[in-house]
């Protein structure tokens, strides 16, 4: 099942005319995300030259440094490293992402491709998964952050500290998106929670950024790039100073993706999705660890 659902995505994207790219899992400098941690590494020459390495935790910096390059809609399937986190039914440090690029495009239109994407995975307009059925005919129901936090925390965002966000989110939120049998589009997230996505124009207390919920399961993560290298310098080291005081591994900011912003990235919408849960949900599996030949929790002995 990994297999075909693989094979579908390249094919989805193939017919687009997408470009399939391959970019670094070792680079010298990761991205920001304050709430995640890096494996870290060194690189050694024969020479005896040193360098700081890291396991990519997404191929975003990379990818848009091909995007100001001119490679226009593109596509990667590619492996990211994820320390620190739970061994759980929906993760593993090692893991499969899938990220796609449409230039000229907002969030809205990416909205479109996930719908259609996991529709021909699945093959048709429902799913049965662990027992339960849902209804993916399109199109997928979609709610403001600003309304679903209101509706499912009762709280209002102006309420809640920045801190306090991710927790309310994961806790009072995210389960209730489950119910009712259909997936469910987050968007216009609070500029806080969105270090890469473009503001709203309309509202700049909200980014143009959009997470999509499945089954019980967080399958997708979507911007409206920020192309402005000004505001993004600004926001990484936003990003960076958090990582400092949540005790995270300190690095700088990747230079070369601020230089590619400089240089000129065009009006681009991309996504971030997890593939291992894709295929859960294909092959009606409990856990990414059964998609999986080699679970990290087997192979580290790291299971409850």
């Amino acid at each position: 099942m990994r297999e075909k659902v693989i094979d579908k995505i390249r094919e989805f994207f193939k017919e687009q005319g997408f470009k399939e790219v391959q970019t670094p899992i070792l680079v010298p400098t990761p991205s920001a995300e304050s709430n995640l941690e890096v494996f870290e590494t060194n690189l050694r020459t024969s020479a005896g030259k040193t360098r700081q390495g890291f396991l990519i935790m997404s191929p975003e910096y990379s990818i848009k440094k091909l995007l100001a390059a001119g490679i226009g809609n593109c596509f990667e399937i590619t492996k990211c490293f994820r320390n620190e986190e739970e061994i759980s039914p929906a993760h593993n440090p090692e893991f499969t992402m899938l990220e796609w690029y449409r230039v000229g495009a907002d969030y809205k239109k990416i909205m479109e491709d996930f719908e259609n994407l996991v529709v021909n995975i699945v093959g048709g307009e429902s799913l049965m998964y662990q027992g339960e059925k849902y209804d993916l005919s399109l199109p997928w129901p979609r709610i403001s952050f600003e309304e679903a936090f209101l509706k499912f925390s009762g709280k209002k965002i102006e309420d809640v500290s920045d801190n306090d966000f991710y927790q309310l989110f994961f806790n009072e939120v995210e389960p209730k998106l489950r119910d009712g049998g259909r997936p469910a589009f987050v968007y216009d997230y609070p500029v806080s929670q969105a270090a890469l996505a473009r503001r709203k124009v309309s509202d700049p207390r909200f980014a143009e950024r959009w997470e999509v919920f499945l089954a019980g399961f967080e399958l997708g993560n979507c911007f409206s790039e920020l192309t402005d290298p000004v505001e993004q310098r600004k926001r990484l080291e936003g990003d960076l100073i958090e990582r400092k005081r949540l005790g995270k591994t300190e690095y700088g900011i990747d230079k070369d993706f601020i230089a590619a912003l400089e240089a000129g990235v065009p009006e681009t919408a991309g996504i971030a999705v997890g593939v291992d849960r894709l295929v859960m949900l294909a092959a009606d599996t409990a856990t990414v660890a059964e998609t999986m030949f080699f679970p990290a929790g087997e192979m580290f002995d790291l299971e409850a």
